[in-house]
């Protein structure tokens, strides 16, 4: 009788806890985000070690069973190439210049698109549709677009561009990179910026209004604060894609060596693409991505501290 008891109240503890914790947020939370960890740590973290063993290794693609230890071997060596240092160069100036330019113009869209206009859902949909679009496509219309004599290279050239084609330009093909990059990813900063846009309070800009505040102080003091959190998402993420953007150089270069014309468009991805996938040297190609890695970290950490420096 004892016993019965004793397992009854047992059994009650246990079936109470499992209520609490499933009633519990924390626990709920965990649920929805098991799924995702999962997925993460065999999609990204697994591949992610395995690159980073294999950059301490000379081992080749068809033979990784006889991968030979080298120590920092393959860092040594792309430390040392002149390569490497341009496609860094070009993947930072791809950055510096499409990154901003594409968050401010995904910032006014947006600003636009939350206006009480007429069409305005059909407005947000033809903003957004780039971002969805195939980027070989838009990349092979284009290089169409972009060829010399053509009306784009004649008003270009009215702000002084050369009438040329410029994807076959060493002085113009990683505009034409960043110019893509900027058409396609500013539907999705504008997406962003609108949710965030409808999220800021109307009292604020009425209370702003009665103390006698311009647009342009309400935009200075109320938008762009109170958009700090979305613009440091915005400006990660592209920073993140701008880094690894490879199909539109995949088309530009498809009649070429990958990052024509004459590594004008050679990037870090396009670099680890060459060494460790076309040549099958897979420890010096995952040494590079090791070097991408950090380097990604590196400028997202500046680009915090210099958001967090304009509070």
């Amino acid at each position: 009788m004892k016993l019965n008891i004793h397992t009854k109240h047992k059994q009650t503890i246990k079936t109470s806890w499992l209520r609490t914790a499933a009633d519990s947020d924390q626990f709920i939370g965990w649920v929805f985000t098991m799924p995702f960890l999962i997925l993460w740590g065999w999609w990204f973290f697994y591949p992610f070690l395995e690159s980073f063993i294999r950059s301490f290794q000379d081992v080749n693609f068809t033979a990784l069973d006889q991968a030979k230890f080298i120590g920092l071997g393959n860092y040594t060596k792309i430390l040392h190439d002149p390569e490497f240092y341009k496609a860094v160069w070009n993947s930072l100036k791809i950055v510096i210049i499409a990154v901003p330019v594409q968050t401010i113009l995904g910032l006014i869209m947006a600003m636009l698109v939350n206006q009480k206009i007429k069409a305005k859902g059909l407005f947000r949909t033809i903003f957004f549709i780039p971002y969805i679009t195939s980027q070989i496509a838009v990349t092979t219309v284009f290089m169409m677009l972009f060829k010399q004599g053509t009306f784009v290279t004649k008003f270009f050239g009215l702000f002084g561009f050369g009438n040329t084609t410029w994807f076959a330009d060493p002085h113009y093909a990683l505009l034409f990179v960043c110019i893509l990059f900027i058409f396609q990813q500013a539907g999705f900063s504008m997406i962003v910026y609108l949710s965030a846009l409808q999220e800021i309070s109307r009292e604020l800009y009425e209370a702003s209004e009665i103390d006698g505040a311009s647009k342009w102080n309400q935009f200075r003091y109320i938008t762009v604060p109170s958009l700090k959190p979305i613009t440091f998402f915005v400006v990660s993420v592209s920073t993140i894609l701008g880094f690894q953007i490879y199909d539109q150089i995949a088309a530009i270069s498809r009649y070429g060596a990958l990052g024509s014309p004459a590594g004008a468009t050679s990037t870090v991805v396009t670099y680890f693409y060459q060494h460790g996938i076309r040549y099958m040297n897979i420890g010096y190609g995952s040494a590079a991505v090791i070097l991408f890695f950090f380097i990604i970290m590196f400028v997202t950490f500046l680009q915090k501290k210099f958001l967090d420096e304009k509070e």
